[in-house]
């Protein structure tokens, strides 16, 4: 069967709204600096006027894997997204700031009356950023929301491991991971978080021994998932499972290991770093996306070096310089 998309992500549909605030917004509404906090909606829905007051907030439609997504459709290659949104406004510019950055989105909004999800992210004069997440919708997702042909028509499965704190989603998870090996299709999962890990170690060591082609991970991510301090322990497990694995170590750069070596890929240098959310989700998106150009595991490993380097040098979790042009110019340490 030929392929329609080289990567198709599902995850959670969030829009992050990002504003400017005076230092006073923060205790006003019982804010800890620079920290992140889950809220329910009509808490959701007071801080998202409130910041609507301060300043018209800057929308960007994100979530982990829709920003992985996004960066692969940006390098030119074939992406498509699965995230549940409400059927509210924000749920409205959700759908369609998928579909301007160039994802095929066609999730069927939520019925059950939630508001959609967003991030509402302060940043105080000093830069720093307290957000405050309301989840709504999104989680929402279950095995209703898989389009079996979508799947198939994707050469690469990449599922966001954040949507698995609902137990429907878990379902879907397996549901969308076997019609895709089914159809001879990689499947590849990002463990999202070390929290998310403990909170799921059993399901995500199940996923990864039967349905898992490439698994996408920090250290301490693959340490938690395996219980471990070490890291070669970890990664010999994995070989175990016949899995790659794509591991992250910030300023260390990353391992790549698939069942036939291990390949130790350089950090890209970066002049300052001004903000690490998203650097996980560009790195990805730029192994896929290089695994798609047909490049070898090192070489997409060091592209997505380079799309991590890029999103941490700036505020916002998407890249603002053409990931192509920074490959074009790039020397890759040896």
């Amino acid at each position: 069967m030929t392929t329609t998309y080289d990567v198709l992500g599902i995850g959670n549909a969030i829009m992050d709204m990002i504003a400017p605030v005076p230092e006073s917004f923060l205790s006003e509404h019982n804010m800890a600096k620079g920290s992140m906090a889950l809220i329910d909606q009509a808490t959701a829905l007071a801080v998202n006027k409130a910041l609507s007051a301060t300043s018209k907030p800057t929308e960007i439609a994100g979530g982990s894997a829709a920003n992985t997504m996004v960066g692969i459709a940006e390098m030119g290659v074939r992406a498509a997204y699965m995230g549940k949104v409400g059927k509210d406004a924000v749920g409205t510019r959700l759908a369609d700031g998928f579909r301007k950055a160039g994802l095929t989105f066609d999730t069927k909004p939520s019925d059950s009356g939630k508001a959609s999800a967003r991030c509402m992210i302060a940043v105080t004069p000093d830069g720093q950023r307290t957000m405050n997440t309301f989840l709504g919708a999104s989680t929402d997702f279950g095995q209703a929301d898989i389009d079996p042909d979508m799947i198939r028509a994707a050469r690469v499965l990449y599922l966001e491991g954040y949507l698995f704190d609902s137990d429907d989603a878990k379902k879907a998870f397996i549901r969308a991971a076997e019609i895709a090996r089914k159809a001879g299709r990689d499947v590849a999962l990002t463990l999202s978080d070390a929290f998310c890990v403990d909170r799921h170690r059993a399901s995500f060591r199940h996923l990864v021994e039967g349905h898992v082609d490439i698994l996408f991970a920090n250290e301490d991510e693959i340490l938690s998932l395996y219980e471990t301090d070490r890291l070669d322990t970890a990664l010999d497990a994995l070989t175990q499972t016949k899995t790659t694995a794509c591991i992250t170590r910030s300023e260390k750069g990353s391992i790549i290991q698939d069942v036939v070596r291990r390949y130790l890929v350089p950090a890209a240098p970066v002049k300052a770093v001004v903000d690490t959310t998203g650097a996980g989700d560009q790195y990805a998106a730029g192994v896929l996306a290089g695994r798609a150009m047909g490049l070898d595991w090192a070489d997409a490993g060091y592209l997505g070096s380079l799309a991590a380097a890029e999103v941490i040098s700036h505020y916002g979790a998407r890249p603002e310089t053409p990931i192509h042009e920074l490959a074009l110019n790039a020397q890759k340490p040896r």
